[in-house]
């Protein structure tokens, strides 16, 4: 990932003397994750941090509107959709996301220090469980839906401030990464296939 992060801030026009917070709510977006950023820009701007925003193609026209409202919002990069993850995560130094299994294995394979914000409306409230899960490990940090609106930012911005915690985070959700997830799985149904023979 450093070996990107010159590429990553030319591609998306940012100032690599700042920190970077990537927010993503998924392809689809995330209403809560949406409104946080929009109650939160004056702090961001305010903190001199920079944002790569995937709001998703549902709110991307919304979230436009509501930041070109925004008297004070440079450094905030609004995208309906990021074609080049690999570079947004290169250029992050924290992430804000939903908590579900996908995202939750590309941050652990990317070591970024995470703020998860669950997202209420699955099944068996499964990933309030799967950030819990990570929290307990003090490998990410976690924001109730309920409270985003007012935590996120704050939440983000503490830990954007704290390099150390940045680094125990990443350490910690890197050691729970399966890189090689694919081929164990394949090769455990070779190993049934075979013991039925």
């Amino acid at each position: 990932m450093e070996s990107k992060k010159e590429e990553a801030f030319k591609f998306f026009g940012l100032d690599p003397n700042k920190k970077t917070i990537l927010v993503v709510g998924g392809s689809l977006g995330a209403r809560t994750l949406n409104d946080s950023m929009v109650a939160g820009i004056d702090k961001l701007v305010a903190a001199g941090a920079q944002v790569i925003w995937q709001c998703g193609k549902f709110y991307y026209e919304e979230m436009t509107a509501r930041l070109n409202a925004k008297e004070q919002k440079q450094g905030i990069k609004l995208n309906e959709f990021l074609s080049r993850m690999d570079l947004a995560y290169a250029a992050a130094d924290v992430v804000i996301s939903r908590a579900g299994a996908l995202a939750i294995s590309e941050l652990a394979l990317v070591r970024k220090p995470t703020v998860f914000v669950p997202s209420p409306n699955v099944s068996e409230d499964h990933q309030r469980k799967n950030a819990e899960a990570l929290v307990k490990q003090d490998a990410a940090l976690m924001v109730m839906d309920s409270d985003a609106r007012e935590q996120m930012i704050d939440v983000a911005l503490k830990l954007l401030k704290d390099e150390q915690q940045q680094k125990a985070l990443s350490e910690q959700i890197a050691n729970l990464a399966r890189p090689k997830a694919a081929e164990h799985i394949a090769r455990e149904v070779i190993s049934l296939i075979d013991s039925k023979r």
